[in-house]
């Protein structure tokens, strides 16, 4: 008899060990997805366990919570962190969360004062946000006198053709402005932005070296869109590559593909041997072929614009109509509205293919503010993601779900936690973990988005979870729902 009852008891402990932990155990629970962590390599069927905005649990056993999704068939992975947008509008959060972004960064062009980044987010943020410290904003304040916090300001892209984006400065502003970006980064800019290429005229290389120098003194990274020449020539790669390696700032190269044009391989291999001799440079590519920015940005001021990009008028968009130019409505546009914005198209797939294969390539949006939806931008805000799980990994195969990944979420949060210690617990998918969190169907997924429909929805995103909250729930956004936080560098931290 006893015997018996042993046995029974032992049949109780076994189907409890056996049966899911208690329903209270977990706020939420994702069930039966194919779970891949770039950075451990994990690619099995797991079920996940999330409590508050933190992942628990990663188990092979199932798991019961509060709430559930049933991931059957679908991968889970951790979200997309785009470290190149311009758009931090209403309705570019809601197109790049429908896209698989649970991190907005701006931190090519960044803002100034850093505080004054998110108000556009006032009554509450779906998405994680972050800016770096605008070197653009700091020199329209010095040299013009004007507050111009960020690039985008109301409805239209800021003015990008006054005296500081073409006049040098002196030695006594260039202090000034020294001031200025570490008081950025003291009130938590992640790094330092500059638009280079857009003041290739103003910027003299005393005040670029100085960049440089507070950059490696607040051991933050330094993002910067380099000075353009004809066709690809490395000369603005070199010059940074050259004050990366003498000041030894970390240093990010903005959408290399779209400045190295043909000669992305050299570019790459320039990269590759400055990081063999010490240095700490890296870069990102888009999965977008056009380029996009203002009329009035100083590569177009210039005459010989056409030969630079190796295109005509012809090859222009304006992006509000979508319209294609002449000569004759590119000057009409460029007088009547010179704060309107273009999609020049000039980039080869080849050249995004090579960029894609670069070991720590990232890939970014850099998204056009987008402001109405009768008011169109670059469908790069829309689709960037999926397109690349669509094209480069299932239907040409250039890349593997887990480098894909890899190349959207861990190498950002790698480079990113230089600057703040939060994305220490970003880009991974594992216990301990924030909860930031995209759901997908790897056999369907695929951007919709156009240059002439940018603001087409993605297909096979099916859901999205920022801080441990559901935001996307089958590829429709949750309203009402904001744990969204504004990300600060490390002295606020």
């Amino acid at each position: 008899m006893p015997r018996i009852k042993c046995g029974i008891v032992l049949l109780y402990l076994l189907a409890a060990l056996a049966a899911p932990l208690a329903a209270e155990d977990y706020d939420l629970v994702i069930a039966n997805g194919r779970v891949i962590d770039p950075e451990t390599q994990l690619d099995a069927i797991r079920h996940v366990g999330v409590n508050g905005g933190t992942i628990v649990a990663v188990s092979d056993k199932p798991l019961a919570g509060k709430r559930s999704i049933d991931a059957s068939g679908l991968l889970v992975a951790p979200g997309f962190i785009d470290v190149h947008s311009h758009t931090p509008t209403l309705l570019g959060q809601h197109m790049n969360l429908l896209d698989g972004v649970t991190t907005q960064l701006e931190l090519e062009a960044g803002s100034y004062p850093v505080s004054f980044y998110g108000e556009h987010y006032s009554g509450g943020a779906q998405l994680n946000y972050g800016t770096s410290v605008g070197h653009f904003a700091i020199r329209i304040k010095v040299i013009e006198g004007v507050d111009q916090p960020y690039l985008f300001m109301g409805h239209k892209l800021g003015k990008m053709g006054g005296p500081a984006w073409v006049q040098p400065a002196t030695g006594e502003q260039i202090q000034t402005m020294r001031a200025m970006v570490n008081q950025g980064i003291d009130d938590g800019g992640l790094g330092i932005g500059v638009l280079l290429d857009y003041m290739t005229a103003a910027v003299s290389e005393a005040e670029l070296r100085m960049l440089f120098d507070v950059a490696a003194d607040r051991e933050v990274p330094i993002f910067v869109h380099v000075r353009r020449g004809y066709t690809g020539d490395p000369a603005g790669l070199v010059e940074v590559l050259d004050l990366a390696t003498e000041t030894g700032a970390a240093l990010f190269i903005c959408h290399i593909t779209h400045n190295a044009m043909g000669r992305i391989g050299d570019w790459l291999a320039m990269i590759d041997a400055a990081n063999a001799a010490g240095a700490n440079i890296t870069t990102e590519t888009l999965s977008y072929a056009a380029g996009g920015t203002g009329i009035s940005a100083d590569v177009f001021r210039r005459r010989d614009w056409q030969k630079i990009f190796d295109i005509s008028y012809e090859d222009v968009q304006w992006v509000a109509t979508g319209e294609w130019l002449t000569r004759e409505t590119w000057e009409k546009y460029a007088r009547e509205q010179p704060t309107g914005m273009v999609n020049h198209h000039y980039v080869k797939e080849p050249w995004m293919e090579t960029a894609m294969k670069w070991p720590g390539m990232m890939i970014s949006t850099d998204a056009l503010p987008a402001l109405d939806l009768d008011i169109l931008a670059n469908p790069n805000v829309a689709g960037t993601f999926s397109r690349v799980l669509g094209h480069y990994v299932r239907d040409t195969g250039l890349l593997s779900l887990s480098e894909a990944l890899a190349k959207m979420s861990l190498h950002q949060a790698r480079w990113m936690e230089q600057a703040s210690p939060a994305f220490a617990k970003k880009g991974r998918l594992r216990e301990g973990m924030d909860a930031d969190i995209v759901i997908f169907n790897p056999a369907t997924v695929a951007a919709n988005a156009t240059y002439g429909d940018p603001y087409q929805k993605p297909t096979g995103i099916e859901h999205v979870i920022v801080g441990g909250r559901q935001v996307v729930q089958d590829s429709v956004r949750i309203e009402g729902r904001y744990p969204g936080r504004k990300i600060l560098g490390r002295p606020q931290q």
